[in-house]
C-alpha cells in the first residue's frame, strides 16, 4: 500500500488508524469472541462496584411473566375487542384479565417491602427485576409509587426489550449474557419471588433451587406466589414419589397467593430477624 509522502497526511492517517486507539476505546477489539473473558469480567464487575457505591446492601429478586398487565390494561383491551373477534381471541383476553391479579400483587408486595425497609440510612430488600415489562414492570412500579428505589437487570435480546420506567435510572443495567446477569440477581440476594410466567421465569427459578439444594449458595426464601398455577404446573409430590427429588426438597420453597402473605412468608424464614421498619 503506497501513503502519500506529505507529512500532514501521514500524520492524519496514523491518527485515523484503528491500531492507534486507546484498547479501551476499540469497539472494534472489544467486540472480537477472544475477548469474551474481558466483556465477561466488566458485566460482573460495573454492576458490583454500582450497587456498592449506591449502598444497596440486600435484595429481594422478583421474576414473573413480561406478558402479564396490569387490570385497567387488560380490561381496555378486553373492551376494546370486535365483539365478532373468535373465541380464541375472547378468552385470551379473559385470561389476560384474571393474570392481572399477579401484577398488582407484584406492584402491592414491592410496595409493601419498599415502604419498610428504604426509609432506613441502610437499603436493604431492595427490589430488583428483570427490568422489562408484565411482572418485572408491576414490581419496580410498587417500589416506585412508596418513593422507593429499585433495580434492573436488563438483557439485550433479538427483539426489542425497552425497559420499564420505573426503574430508577442509576440502578438500570443491561447485559449480554444471561449467565452473569443471573449472578448479579443473586450475590444480594435475601429472597426470591417467583410469580407465573414462562420459560425464562422456571429457568431463573429453578437454577436458585438447584444451587440452594447443592449447597452452592446459602438458603434463602424462596416463594411461589399463585398456588392454583404451580401445583398444576409441576407436580413436586410425584418428583418425591419417584425418587428424584428429597422429601425435604419440597420445604426449599412456599406457595402463597398474595402480596401480605409473601411478607409473611419471608418474616417466617427470618423468624422475625427482619427490621420492623415502620
Amino acid at each position: 500500500m503506497k501513503y502519500s509522502l506529505n507529512p500532514e497526511k501521514r500524520l492524519k492517517a496514523i491518527l485515523e488508524s484503528p491500531t492507534y486507539r486507546l484498547a479501551q476505546e476499540d469497539l472494534e477489539l472489544l467486540n472480537q469472541n477472544d475477548l469474551r473473558p474481558v466483556r465477561l469480567q466488566l458485566e460482573l464487575l460495573k454492576p458490583e462496584r454500582v450497587l456498592r457505591e449506591q449502598g444497596i446492601q440486600s435484595t429481594v429478586v422478583v421474576f414473573g411473566s413480561a406478558r402479564i398487565v396490569d387490570a385497567a390494561s387488560a380490561k381496555a383491551q378486553l373492551d376494546a375487542l370486535d365483539p365478532l373477534s373468535s373465541g380464541q381471541e375472547l378468552a385470551r383476553a379473559h385470561r389476560r384479565v384474571g393474570q392481572a391479579f399477579y401484577y398488582e400483587q407484584a406492584r402491592r408486595f414491592a410496595e409493601l417491602i419498599s415502604a419498610r425497609f428504604q426509609q432506613r440510612k441502610r437499603s436493604d430488600f431492595v427490589v430488583v427485576t428483570g427490568g422489562g415489562p408484565g411482572i418485572m414492570e408491576a414490581a419496580n412500579r410498587g417500589a416506585f409509587e412508596a418513593g422507593a428505589r429499585s433495580i434492573g437487570l436488563n438483557v439485550t435480546l433479538p427483539y426489542e426489550q425497552k425497559p420499564n420506567n420505573y426503574i430508577t435510572p442509576e440502578l438500570a443495567f443491561r447485559f449480554q449474557y444471561f449467565a452473569l446477569r443471573k449472578m448479579h440477581f443473586l450475590l444480594r440476594a435475601r429472597g426470591l419471588i417467583a410469580f407465573p410466567g414462562g420459560y425464562g421465569t422456571l429457568d431463573e427459578l429453578f437454577e436458585v433451587l438447584t444451587l440452594i439444594q447443592t449447597g452452592k449458595i446459602d438458603p434463602i426464601p424462596v416463594v411461589l406466589v399463585g398456588r392454583s398455577f404451580w401445583r398444576r404446573l409441576i407436580d413436586f409430590d410425584y418428583l418425591v414419589k419417584e425418587g428424584y427429588i428429597e422429601p425435604a426438597d419440597i420445604d426449599l420453597f412456599s406457595c402463597v397467593d398474595e402480596a401480605c402473605e409473601i411478607i409473611a412468608a419471608l418474616e417466617c424464614f427470618y423468624d422475625d430477624r427482619m427490621p420492623r421498619g415502620t
